[in-house]
């Protein structure tokens, strides 16, 4: 009895990678239109988990870059118990600026401090007559590096400080600095958190869309499966799907940003009685907006990937 030798069917011109990445397209916006209620739901959810996301990290850039304009201006002070000669103070200021975390050393002597004190009761300078400058401790005002200005730091700055000869008394202003950065800190926890949340929303959802089209179209991928269809010709319409969906998520959230950024700046002049273009309130930077844009095409794509692995095993 003689066997049957399987047929070898042609190669079609379109089955290149061209033609396959068509076809592959052309099913994916097919399942979009046969659901597009659906879709339309998954890509508004998308969007407005991104939305929610780009919002907080708005809020955050700007309270960061506040965080850095305000580090600026916290300063260390050393006090002396006397006027410094300048020999002496060539040599204070020297110690201090090799100490780790430096960055601008400023002597201020007893009469300057009388005038920064006379310039702050401006209007009222009377009230310092008969006062002499010698009231006045004569002072190292001590502004540090960007990266030694959390509490840790500038507290391990300050025991250094002490122990050098001829200072008397260093204050900043500790509390602050702390709660500052507990602050920020928290920021971040809520930040974290609210983004890790919204994009499993994300997933759950992109997720149970394809698992609806899956249903729809169980029989016709049964039968792809039956006829020799490998497991990436069946997944890569559905790949694609969520891939679109979340890209398409993702430039929605990112247009109604823009949108909401510009028309708040526009408009708050009407309801603020200070011009907010002057506090320097600035946009996401293009980092941002970009991991924004590639986490909504990834959101799309893992929801898809999950559903196929479960849904999908021939």
């Amino acid at each position: 009895m003689s066997r049957n030798k399987p047929v070898k069917r042609q190669k079609l011109a379109s089955e290149g990678f061209t033609g396959r990445t068509a076809y592959f397209v052309s099913r994916a916006f097919l399942n979009l239109r046969q659901n597009i209620f659906v879709s339309l739901l998954t890509i508004g959810t998308i969007s407005l988990a991104l939305l929610i996301i780009a919002l907080f990290l708005l809020v955050y850039v700007n309270l960061e870059g506040m965080a850095e304009s305000w580090s600026e201006k916290v300063q260390v002070t050393a006090f002396f118990d006397r006027e410094l000669a300048q020999q002496e103070v060539v040599a204070l200021k020297g110690k201090v600026q090799s100490l780790s975390g430096t960055d601008k050393v400023v002597y201020v002597s007893k009469d300057e401090a009388m005038k920064r004190f006379r310039a702050r009761l401006k209007g009222q300078e009377t009230l310092l007559e008969g006062v002499a400058p010698e009231v006045l401790p004569s002072s190292m005002e001590i502004s540090l590096k960007k990266e030694n200005r959390s509490s840790e730091m500038v507290d391990a700055y300050v025991a250094r400080l002490k122990i050098v000869p001829g200072i008397s008394e260093v204050q900043y202003g500790e509390e602050w600095v702390k709660r500052f950065n507990t602050f920020m800190n928290f920021m971040r926890l809520v930040g974290a958190l609210l983004g890790g949340f919204l994009i499993l929303a994300g997933l759950f959802i992109v997720s149970n869309t394809i698992k609806l089209t899956i249903y729809a179209r169980k029989d016709e991928l049964e039968v792809l499966g039956l006829v020799g269809a490998t497991r990436f010709f069946i997944k890569a319409p559905f790949l694609i799907e969520g891939i679109f969906q979340g890209a398409v998520g993702a430039l929605l959230a990112l247009l109604i940003l823009t949108a909401c950024y510009f028309g708040f700046l526009h408009n708050a002049g009407n309801f603020l009685s200070f011009n907010l273009a002057a506090t320097g309130l600035s946009f996401l930077p293009v980092s941002y907006l970009v991991a924004l844009f590639l986490g909504g095409i990834g959101v799309g794509f893992l929801g898809s990937l999950t559903s196929l692995k479960r849904f999908i095993t021939i």
